[in-house]
């Protein structure tokens, strides 16, 4: 009965993914609970931003009705308006706004419902087919779940079109559409770049941009593939390209009108998220929002094929510290100047009112010193950020040799210029200001329908073109991004095997005459084919590549042990944990 539960899974891309997604969760309780608290939190927002529009009377609040006695104390009574005023006060927008939070509300709890019987039916595999109970999670790193999933496959055959998986047939199920969209951005088809006035080139992707055009390419009803694993046949024909491009681009542009007239509901919406989520924090810590992250954008740029989330977020974090410095050293002594005199006379008249509060706590209720004090330390908390550090050495280009160990891609054209402000402006658009980041999530309720309108839906005739020439069929496996079968043969970029210089002339010669002449329209950009190869047999050492990869790995493999014992300084550097992650 157990064999027969597990044995043919119709859909393994969602199955694969929700084994990957209940691991790196933490199990089901994590979860559950996780849902169970985004759901409360919808409703939260939504039932407290009413009661702040409707039930509270903030004319006595503010003591500008003396309704009350002005020398006695305002009670919750005589601000807060009894339930049955303050519904029978509610306008038809905010009633039309409710209703469609509460149908919105409904759908997420449907879909909390489904996700509790899918994550059940998780579990139960983890417990009777990988023998791992939740409590052991922690314990497991997912190669070893992974290692666990392929000899379950041997014992139930999951997938009845191969007796057996492999590490890349797991990774291209869970990656199937991520590596698409990885390939897009690294051929420049997406329209993600744009000049814009005062500013100049830019970059924009934010979550509802990111979402919006999944929906439109990957799962939506319409988007070219016919499920997770089949692209439509119809894409895989020349003949009718334009006629596919001409509804895409049809289907783009009724996508980009919707979002336009949704624009005004999902930008209060993001308004409150980011007033409920980030007030206490900017009020606490104001400093936070001068902190930096990788941008949407940057993690898809740095992204190799092939590469699941856990495993970029590790490489990424380890290249923060470094990137956080490079940046840093590009202060202006003008504006450290400035900052310095203003974080000294806002931290002076606040020193003197926490003095005078700490004497007489009366102090603190004298009209608008409350909202004095917290604006001083802001400013000072902004200054601090503007001022750079005094005992850091700055060396730009071995910083930025740090940073490229780790994220592996940066454009040709910044080598022995990380000293330039071209090349840290380049680097700040994809390790970006927190403060940013929370803009072009607050603006994209805006952005995003001109975007798809203007900016994508051109695009169409790109896309399907890009779809029917990168798509292959991987018997047991379905439809995927050419790119992602890490083929040196098609995609491999001729200048990245000069490194094969230095080993042996007949592996060498047999190699080489092994790789036809790659045509540039269809090589990945940036040597991603050999650095995605690279990453992907490190990363999974039991995988068995093919001839030709294992050829180039072979060749790498022998150039690095021989430059080791030609140069004993690198080997001693490679000691470093920064330089072992060079290798990796």
């Amino acid at each position: 009965m157990i064999l027969a539960r597990w044995n043919h899974i119709e859909d393994l891309d969602s199955f694969f993914s929700r084994v990957y997604f209940y691991h790196q969760q933490h199990g089901f309780l994590c979860m559950m609970l996780q849902e169970c608290f985004e759901l409360l939190q919808f409703a939260f927002i939504v039932g407290f931003s009413s009661f702040l529009l409707q039930c509270v009377n903030y004319k006595i609040l503010f003591r500008d009705e003396f309704t009350v006695n002005s020398t006695s104390k305002i009670t919750l009574s005589d601000v807060v308006e009894s339930p049955g005023e303050c519904v029978s006060s509610f306008s038809l927008t905010m009633w039309i706004c409710i209703f469609i939070a509460l149908f919105c509300w409904i759908l997420r709890l449907i879909g909390v419902i489904y996700h509790f019987f899918q994550y059940s039916e998780i579990r139960c595999f983890y417990q009777s087919a990988l023998q791992i109970g939740d409590q052991d999670l922690e314990n497991l790193t997912w190669h070893e779940v992974q290692q666990r999933v392929r000899k379950a496959q041997q014992e139930y055959q999951m997938c009845i079109h191969k007796a057996e998986l492999t590490e890349l047939d797991i990774y291209h199920r869970i990656l199937r559409f991520k590596n698409y969209f990885v390939a897009m951005v690294n051929k420049s088809i997406l329209p993600l770049k744009f000049k814009a006035p005062l500013i100049g080139e830019t970059l924009f992707l934010s979550r509802g941009l990111k979402y919006n055009i999944e929906f439109l390419l990957f799962w939506g009803p319409w988007a070219p593939f016919d499920n997770s694993w089949h692209l439509r046949e119809e894409y895989k024909s020349v003949n009718q390209r334009r006629e596919l491009a001409k509804d895409l681009s049809k289907v783009i542009g009724y996508i980009g009108i919707l979002n336009f007239v949704l624009a005004p509901l999902v930008l209060l919406w993001q308004l409150l998220y980011a007033f409920f989520n980030y007030a206490e924090v900017v009020k606490r810590e104001p400093g936070s929002l001068g902190a930096r992250r990788w941008s949407l954008y940057g993690r898809l740029y740095l992204r190799h094929f092939n590469e699941l989330d856990h495993e970029l977020q590790a490489r990424l974090s380890r290249a923060y510290r470094p990137a956080t410095h490079y940046l840093s050293g590009f202060s202006s002594n003008l504006v450290a100047i400035f900052a310095r005199n203003f974080a000294f006379l806002a931290g002076a008249i606040l020193a003197v009112l926490v003095l005078l509060t700490v004497y007489d706590e009366d102090v603190i209720t004298v009209e608008h010193v409350l909202t004095i004090m917290t604006v001083l330390g802001a400013v000072v908390a902004g200054c601090r950020v503007l001022i750079p550090e005094e005992n850091i050495v700055w060396c730009p280009e071995s910083l930025m040799e740090t940073i490229l160990t780790q994220v592996h891609y940066l454009p040709a054209e910044w080598k022995d210029k990380a000293h330039t402000h071209e090349v840290r402006l380049g680097l700040s658009r994809l390790f970006q200001y927190k403060a940013v980041y929370l803009l072009e999530e607050l603006i994209s309720p805006i952005v995003t329908p001109f975007i798809l309108y203007f900016g994508l839906r051109p695009k169409a005739q790109e896309i399907v073109d890009f779809l029917r020439q990168f798509t292959v069929e991987v018997v047991g496996v379905g439809d995927v991004c050419s790119f992602a079968q890490l083929d040196l043969h098609k995609h491999g970029q001729a200048k990245w095997h000069a490194c094969l210089s230095q080993t042996s002339d007949e592996r060498r010669n047999s190699f080489q005459e092994s790789l036809p002449v790659v045509e540039n329209d269809i090589e990945a950009e940036d040597g991603k084919i050999e650095l995605s190869l690279i990453h992907f047999a490190l990363t999974n050492p039991e995988w068995r590549p093919p001839e030709a990869a294992e050829e180039f790995l072979t060749a790498l493999r022998s150039l690095v042990q021989n430059e080791l014992i030609e140069n004993p300084l690198i080997q001693r550097s490679m000691l470093s944990p920064s330089k072992k992650s060079l290798m990796s």
